[in-house]
């Protein structure tokens, strides 16, 4: 099997974004992008995925950053995936902590769709804006070209809400990014898609 792993650079006039994914990797992470809380989510995904993720990124104002860190973080696993040979492509994660139940939903098939079911109280999480957070996740979806459905089911606290569908979206993307060998190859579809 050949290595999945992806670096992804996007520089804009608003952003300089470096993203490095390893698939199979041992959930080590290194998250810079000056937000303390944001790096505390990204780490999520690395940890309860078990991804080895890298990221490093400097912005005019946390909106283009987050933004551009989903892109570019979408379009490293997507990248890191290859022709997507043996993947299980879809499954789910539902995540509880504390008084908070969430649960995400992916489908690496191809087609970048988000699907966001959550609301917050407060849209200030210690210089992150809540509703950063269906920003990113839709910016992660289009550009890793994967249905996402994220929602959460209850819950009163928002660091909560938001930790527990990070955690969630790394455990989702941990099942959905395992390799079948029943089907190592060939593609997971009645389509037989060829990119």
């Amino acid at each position: 099997m050949t290595e999945r792993k992806a670096t992804v650079k996007r520089e804009t006039k608003e952003t300089t974004i470096s993203v490095f994914v390893d698939i199979d990797g041992n959930g080590k992470d290194e998250m810079r992008t000056g937000v303390r809380l944001f790096d505390h989510m990204l780490s999520q995904i690395a940890r309860h995925g078990v991804f080895d993720i890298k990221v490093s990124a400097t912005g005019d104002d946390v909106h283009h950053l987050v933004e551009d860190v989903g892109i570019a973080l979408g379009k490293a696993f997507n990248e890191a995936l290859g022709d997507k040979k043996g993947l299980v492509r879809i499954a789910d994660a539902t995540v509880p902590m504390d008084e908070t139940l969430a649960a995400v939903a992916v489908d690496l098939g191809g087609r970048g769709y988000s699907v966001l079911n959550m609301e917050f109280e407060n849209n200030d999480l210690a210089g992150f804006p809540a509703d950063m957070v269906r920003h990113f996740l839709e910016s992660f979806a289009a550009e890793g070209r994967l249905n996402l459905h994220a929602g959460v089911a209850y819950g009163t606290n928002d660091h909560h809400k938001v930790e527990a569908v990070f955690k969630a979206l790394g455990r989702a993307l941990d099942k959905a990014t395992r390799i079948d060998h029943r089907i190592a190859d060939r593609v997971p579809s009645t389509k037989e898609w060829v990119e």
